[in-house]
C-alpha cells in the first residue's frame, strides 16, 4: 500500500469501536501521520465530546486526536478570528457532511490529508469531494467494507452497551460501567448490601480494605496505615473496575477512611482528603435503622449515629448524586437497583 504523509479517519465514534479501531490501526501502519477526527450532533449519552477524546488518546496516544462539539468549534473559530459554522445534524445527507468536513479541515482543524481511510460507503465519493475543495488529491482507503472482522455498528452497540461489550476496548466499556459506593456507620449493613446487589446485578464487588487491614494490624492502626488504606482501596477499585459489568459495587471509600483519621487523630491528611473526593456515580447511605451488631471490631452504637450524621452533612454539601437505603435488605436492594436504573 502507498504511504501517505497524512491520513484521515472521521465518524462519530460513538462509542470507539473495534471497526474504528481496525481503521485507525491501519491508517497508522500507511501513514506518517494520522487526523482522527470525531463530532455528533446531536452527541449521544454517554460518548460526549471529552469521552470521545479520552477513548482515542487512551487507545491511540501517537495520533492528532481532534473531537468535536459546538464549544469547542467556536473556541478554535474564534482563536482563528473565523465565523463558525453549525455543525449539521447527523442524518443530513452525506453531501452536506462532506462540505462542512472541508470547511473544518480548511479552517478550524486547519490540516489537509492526502488519504482518508474507512469502512462505510460514503468513502469515495467523501474522497473525491474532499479533493475537489482542498485543492489536492485525498485518496480512499477501504477498510474491511464488508464488516467481516468486526461485524458492529455503533448503532447497536448503543442499543446494548453491556450485551456487546466484546466489541468494545476495555478503556471504553468502563466508561459505561457505573461506580456505586456504599457508605455509613458501623453495622450499617454497607458490606452486605454491596455483595448483595454485586450479586443481583452479576458484577463484581470491592470489599472494604480497611476491614483487612485493620485486622493484619491487631486493631492498632496509625494514622500512615489509614492513608495507605485510602490508596489501596482506590487502587483495588479501579482494578475490579476492569473486570466489571453493568456496575461496579464498592463497600466504602477513601471517604469512610478520612472519617477514620477525624476520629481517631483529629488529623486530615491532604493525601488523604484528596482521595476522599472521588467521585462516583452514585453513593448511597446505608441508614443505621436496625439494631446495632457488636463484632468485637466496634465501638459502641452512639458512634455510629454520629458517623451516620458526619457521612450525611458532606454528602449533602458534596453536590454529588447520592441516595439513602433504608429498611431491610429486600428493601434497599430494589431501592439501589431503582437508582442505577437511572443512571
Amino acid at each position: 500500500m502507498t504511504r501517505y504523509r497524512l491520513g484521515l479517519v472521521v465518524g462519530k465514534f460513538s462509542p470507539l469501536h473495534l471497526g474504528h479501531v481496525q481503521v485507525i490501526e491501519t491508517a497508522l501502519a500507511h501513514c506518517e501521520q494520522v487526523l482522527v477526527l470525531g463530532y455528533s450532533q446531536p452527541e449521544f449519552r454517554g460518548c460526549e465530546r471529552a469521552r470521545r477524546a479520552a477513548w482515542v488518546a487512551q487507545c491511540f496516544p501517537s495520533v492528532i486526536n481532534v473531537q468535536l462539539d459546538d464549544a469547542e468549534i467556536r473556541r478554535r473559530c474564534e482563536a482563528l478570528g473565523i465565523a463558525a459554522q453549525p455543525m449539521p445534524p447527523n442524518a443530513a445527507a452525506d453531501a452536506v457532511h462532506q462540505d462542512y468536513l472541508a470547511w473544518l479541515l480548511r479552517g478550524p482543524v486547519g490540516l489537509a490529508p492526502d488519504a482518508m481511510f474507512g469502512s462505510e460507503a460514503y468513502l469515495a465519493p467523501c474522497a473525491q469531494r474532499l479533493s475537489r475543495q482542498l485543492g489536492h488529491p485525498v485518496h480512499a482507503v477501504s477498510v474491511d467494507a464488508g464488516r467481516v472482522r468486526h461485524p458492529i455498528s455503533a448503532t447497536c452497540i448503543r442499543a446494548d452497551v453491556h450485551a456487546h461489550r466484546h466489541w468494545l476496548a476495555p478503556a471504553v466499556y468502563r466508561d459505561f460501567v457505573p461506580r456505586v459506593v456504599f457508605l455509613g456507620g458501623e453495622s450499617s449493613g454497607k458490606t452486605t448490601l454491596a455483595e448483595a446487589m454485586a450479586a443481583h446485578v452479576g458484577t463484581v464487588w470491592v470489599p472494604e480494605y480497611g476491614r483487612e487491614r485493620w485486622e493484619q494490624c491487631a486493631g492498632q492502626l496509625t494514622l500512615a496505615d489509614l492513608i495507605d488504606i485510602g490508596r489501596v482501596q482506590v487502587a483495588r477499585e479501579d482494578a475490579m473496575h476492569a473486570e466489571a459489568e453493568r456496575a461496579l459495587f464498592c463497600d466504602t471509600s477513601p471517604l469512610t477512611t478520612l472519617g477514620y483519621a477525624h476520629w481517631m487523630f483529629g488529623a486530615a491528611p491532604p493525601e488523604l482528603v484528596a482521595l476522599a473526593g472521588r467521585a462516583y456515580d452514585l453513593t448511597v447511605l446505608c441508614a443505621p435503622d436496625f439494631d446495632f451488631v457488636q463484632d468485637g471490631t466496634r465501638r459502641e452504637p452512639a458512634f455510629r449515629l454520629q458517623q451516620h450524621a458526619w457521612y450525611e452533612a458532606r454528602l449533602a454539601a458534596s453536590g454529588g448524586r447520592w441516595m439513602r437505603a433504608t429498611g431491610p435488605l429486600e428493601h434497599r436492594i430494589a431501592e439501589v437497583a431503582r437508582a442505577l436504573a437511572q443512571l
